[in-house]
């Protein structure tokens, strides 16, 4: 899936009530904000640094603000280290309120949208 339909999806998960995922709807959503995120970057690391695409999400968001504008950076971080810390099983964490997986989506969906834009208008880095 491309993160546009994990976007879509997710905010289909926010904006109606989906039968069978009672209760277990905010951390289905958090999942698919991630994973759109993941792919996004996956997506733009491919095009414009295919090396960075082996390491972590950590690795990854360190060397974002050296490639997109630190805006685009700073969101993809807030928003990874959120949705990381939702999507990890905790036996007495709270489930992510509704709010913040707004907030992530809309993060997630800017960050999206701009590195789209930068990967086809960004000359690709050749490594040896």
């Amino acid at each position: 899936m491309t993160p546009a339909e994990l976007l879509a999806e997710a905010d289909r998960l926010l904006t109606t009530v989906v039968p069978g995922t009672r209760g277990r709807w905010p951390k289905a959503c958090a999942w698919l904000i991630r994973m759109a995120l993941e792919k996004a970057l996956d997506d733009y690391w491919a095009h414009v640094l295919p090396a960075a695409a082996e390491c972590g999400m950590r690795p990854q968001l360190l060397l974002l603000p050296r490639f997109a504008d630190r805006t685009t950076a700073e969101e993809a971080r807030d928003a990874w280290l959120g949705l990381a810390r939702a999507t990890h099983h905790h036996t007495y964490d709270l489930a992510p309120t509704a709010t913040e997986l707004r907030r992530w989506h809309s993060q997630v969906s800017r960050v999206v949208a701009r590195l789209s834009t930068t990967s086809q208008i960004a000359e690709p880095i050749v490594t040896n």
